[in-house]
């Protein structure tokens, strides 16, 4: 038994809406998962909720440099006249944007939040880091503790 086909509008439900978000987020996550493993493509996906959460998707170890290998094709393919002074400004402030949010997600991957679409790989990275921190963090309270007590 086929699906039926879905009328393409707003789903005035918000519950509804939200349920349908999650599916198809999930499902589209999934796709591209498939796509950089099945044909060993570089894919990344950038998802915002409605009330502006983030869901990302980098089949490379680093969505940052997906994004500039995008930003340095696509200013390639373009007509090489010199760009106004708000295109740089323009630019300059994508490319802001763009470190703001991966250290954003940096930050909650390491938090242990939004670790769904993490390969292994990037989980050891992640615990490695946190480990190498705690250290940090332990030796200077060492320190400070030794200072306090001479």
């Amino acid at each position: 038994m086929g699906r039926g086909k879905v009328e393409m509008r707003r789903i005035e439900n918000k519950i509804s809406r939200q349920v349908t978000f999650a599916k198809r987020r999930n499902g589209l996550l999934k796709k591209a998962y498939e796509l950089s493993l099945l044909c060993d493509a570089e894919v990344a996906l950038i998802i915002f909720s409605g009330r502006g959460r983030l869901f990302e998707f980098s089949s490379s170890s680093c969505m940052y440099r997906t994004l500039e290998r995008y930003r340095t094709c696509n200013s390639n393919s373009q007509e090489a006249t010199p760009p106004l002074e708000n295109e740089i400004n323009y630019q300059e402030y994508l490319k802001l944007k763009t470190r703001v949010e991966f250290l954003q997600s940096s930050q909650r991957n390491i938090l242990g939040e939004d670790l769904g679409p993490l390969s292994m790989k990037e989980l050891d990275q992640i615990e490695n880091q946190i480990d190498a921190s705690l250290k940090h963090i332990r030796s200077k309270k060492v320190e400070n503790l030794d200072s306090h007590v001479t």
